[in-house]
């Protein structure tokens, strides 16, 4: 029987969609999912199980809401741009824990997601498959915290498996990266990444690197982990985080702000993406 691989990825700020996606949907990364299919060739990709993590619903219809009511019935002018900054600077400040009611707590619905998508993963692959998390954005973000919240211990972890705890997981690709925007609250030595997290695969076997940071140097919401802290430098230093410029996007894209988009169809991340997976393809189950 031939290895098998996991596959979660997760989108960034902006519009992605009003509605609740289907748990087995794939719309956002369909562009990067066909890409890797054709690179890898379809034998080989029917052995990567791939779902995605949206959580955009979960503050789209109050930001829309906003927007119709509050901007549009009063004739505010640049909607497109105000929408643009609803939908994406708006998602950044409300992503952080709350002191409000928890079932109204934006940081732990949009973690619930990742759980349930998690969980949805080991029903696919089983309890034993390597795991790549892809994260474009705010997503990479997110996904550090919650890799950090469920290696120190949450809600979700009680009675959760090796692969819901994140044990099984090989590699991270980050892209479009702005990990760093929400470093400056702490001072750069109180500024600690998250540390490999799959302790379940065996030391001669896990990647290095292990995470991956994709960005281009037009995005500028796409930023350099290394010089975050120390501690970013070191696991860069030892080998276990590299940061790459990669051109992204098409020939109106890849020059200016707008390739903050352009990742999902550019063939330098699939080319990326498509040597992680096949070096996790590698491992075996765990």
């Amino acid at each position: 029987m031939a290895n098998r691989v996991a596959v979660a990825v997760i989108h960034g700020m902006g519009s992605q969609g009003n509605d609740r996606q289907d748990l087995d949907a794939i719309s956002f990364s369909s562009g990067l999912y066909k890409a890797l299919r054709k690179r890898m060739g379809k034998d080989v990709f029917e052995n990567v199980a791939w779902r995605e993590i949206f959580w955009a619903d979960i503050l789209q219809d109050r930001q829309e809401k906003f927007v119709k009511k509050s901007l549009k019935a009063k004739g505010a002018r640049w909607l497109k741009t105000r929408r643009f900054v609803m939908h994406s600077l708006a998602d950044a400040a409300c992503y952080r824990r709350t002191r409000d009611d928890e079932n109204d707590d934006i940081y732990f619905q949009i973690h619930e997601r990742v759980f349930k998508t998690i969980a949805r993963l080991e029903e696919l692959a089983g309890e034993g498959t390597p795991l790549i998390v892809l994260a474009h954005s705010l997503g990479g973000h997110i996904m550090s915290n919650y890799i950090y919240d469920m290696r120190k211990g949450t809600p979700e972890i009680e009675g959760a498996s090796r692969f819901q705890k994140m044990q099984t997981m090989a590699g991270f690709v980050t892209f479009g990266c702005n990990i760093p925007v929400f470093s400056f609250s702490y001072q750069p030595e109180k500024v600690i990444p998250i540390s490999f997290p799959g302790d379940a695969i065996p030391e001669n076997k896990r990647l290095n690197p292990w995470w991956l940071n994709l960005n281009d140097k037009d995005d500028a919401l796409g930023m350099p982990l290394s010089g975050v802290s120390p501690q970013y430098q070191a696991l860069e230093d030892a080998g276990q985080l590299q940061d790459r410029w990669i051109d992204s996007g098409n020939l109106l894209e890849f020059w200016n702000p707008a390739s903050h988009n352009g990742y999902w169809k550019d063939r330098d991340l699939h080319k990326h993406v498509q040597a992680m997976l096949t070096k996790a393809l590698k491992i075996g189950p765990v």
